[in-house]
């Protein structure tokens, strides 16, 4: 008796780990996202104080205000998105060059939409930002916090 309890549990468990598996990562994303939001109102306002105010280039207010939003970013998503500790300086090394992307990616935008085509910056800053957190979570999930 104990091995047929054993052998229809067995299939029940691995139907219900694939569900909660998701849920954790739909969990981790929301966090992720929220905790983004701070990352990026950092970014914005000092871009445009950087860019708009101060009248520097777009290209170096993104790589600076976007620096900014990185290490804001890192230290919230260790502590409460992918709540790891360990390895913290590898970890944030990862996480920065994942943030390298984005602004690389937003630069090629800049360099196409802005230069290229006369499109308002700030536009192109904030078109950019949705395409830039799902490349970056992806990226940290698997890398900066595997």
């Amino acid at each position: 008796m104990a091995s047929d309890t054993t052998s229809t549990a067995t299939p029940q468990a691995t139907v219900n780990e694939a569900p909660r598996g998701r849920a954790a990562t739909l969990r981790q994303l929301l966090r992720y996202t929220l905790i983004g939001g701070s990352g990026l109102t950092l970014d914005l306002v000092v871009f445009m104080l950087l860019h708009n105010l101060a009248g520097m280039d777009e290209q170096f207010a993104n790589a600076i205000s976007t620096t900014l939003g990185i290490a804001n970013n890192f230290v919230l998503n260790a502590l409460f998105t992918f709540e790891r500790r360990d390895r913290i300086v590898l970890r944030f090394l990862r996480f920065y060059a994942v943030g390298l992307t984005g602004i690389a990616l937003t630069n090629l935008l800049f360099l196409v939409f802005t230069d290229a085509l006369g499109i308002d910056a700030n536009l192109v800053k904030v078109g950019s930002l949705p395409l830039v957190l799902a490349l970056q979570f992806a990226l940290n999930k698997k890398w900066s916090f595997a």
